[in-house]
């Protein structure tokens, strides 16, 4: 993927996420007023969960614009981590809140406060209109990178939240059972909780620097095996610096000929396109340190 086209996709990503956070903005306003007027749990959750998405869809924003600086002397890769650090902060934020919205709500079992349906259901429609609009601006981005799937995922579970508000209010209003709000809080949280949990373990598992899913190590070292004059692959290590950016290094030993013959370089070339053309993840940014034979001895314990 050209530099240009990275570029033009992050302006892209940015103007979607700015459209989100202003909608969002507007119904999180709206919800505050209508959790005050009608002593809702389920709508305040909602407002709260509201707050942490327009916090998070400003820092996913600030994120999204960091992406586009250049690399320098200091940040060599630039700020493409900054998504990865930015849906941390989103999802542990969320999970704060989904738990506070379980344990508040049995709390409110037991003693329902009483709640106006019509009000009620009055905003959680403008909340729900609010978030199919905002799913509708970040759908056509949210694979693009972590950070816009967790804007995205944040806007899903809003209008989830949305819909357990309005269910509530018709059944306050044609049942007047009042503790389907608190049930409708909890649900809330059992929708938030369980998607946070898997993107804390996604942007976890690239903070500390796993391999790539779907890169096989031991596939990697038997392929590079394969190629010619190439002895033994060590020190192999492979990671994400963020979404869609994996980088591979190894210490490659060659045949002592190949220093002498000027074979050095065409195996480099080789290595360099196997392991960015052979696998499910394209690896094109790679490091190989060619080796004689000879050097593995003044190396320290390397990792096979």
């Amino acid at each position: 993927m050209s530099q240009g086209h990275d570029h033009g996709t992050a302006t892209t990503n940015r103007a979607r996420l700015a459209i989100a956070f202003g909608i969002t903005a507007t119904i999180l306003i709206a919800e505050v007023v209508g959790a005050i007027a009608t002593g809702s749990l389920a709508l305040l959750v909602d407002a709260g969960h509201m707050l942490t998405d327009a916090g998070g869809l400003l820092v996913a924003l600030i994120a999204a614009n960091l992406v586009l600086r250049p690399a320098s002397d200091r940040f060599t890769w630039g700020f493409r981590r900054a998504e990865v650090l930015a849906a941390l902060g989103q999802a542990a934020i969320l999970l704060a809140v989904g738990i506070y919205a379980f344990v508040e709500g049995v709390s409110r079992l037991f003693e329902p406060p009483e709640i106006s349906s019509t009000g009620l259901l009055v905003f959680g429609i403008v909340g729900l209109v609010g978030n199919i609009a905002s799913m509708l601006v970040l759908s056509a981005g949210r694979n693009a990178n972590l950070n816009m799937r967790a804007a995205f995922l944040e806007v899903l579970n809003d209008a989830l939240g949305s819909v357990a508000v309005i269910i509530s209010a018709i059944v306050i209003a044609t049942t007047g059972w009042t503790q389907i709000d608190a049930l409708a809080a909890m649900l809330i949280s059992l929708l938030i909780v369980p998607r946070t949990l898997i993107l804390l373990k996604e942007t976890g598992l690239i903070l500390l620097e796993s391999t790539p899913r779907g890169l096989d190590l031991a596939e990697v070292r038997s392929r590079l095996l394969a190629v010619r004059h190439v002895v033994d692959v060590h020190d192999l290590h492979a990671s994400m610096i963020a979404s869609g950016l994996p980088v591979l290094t190894a210490h490659v030993i060659v045949e002592p000929e190949c220093f002498r013959d000027g074979h050095a370089s065409e195996i480099l070339t080789d290595l360099q396109r196997c392991v960015a053309e052979s696998f499910a993840v394209s690896v094109e940014h790679s490091t190989f340190q060619i080796e004689p034979v000879t050097h593995r001895a003044t190396e320290p314990e390397t990792h096979s």
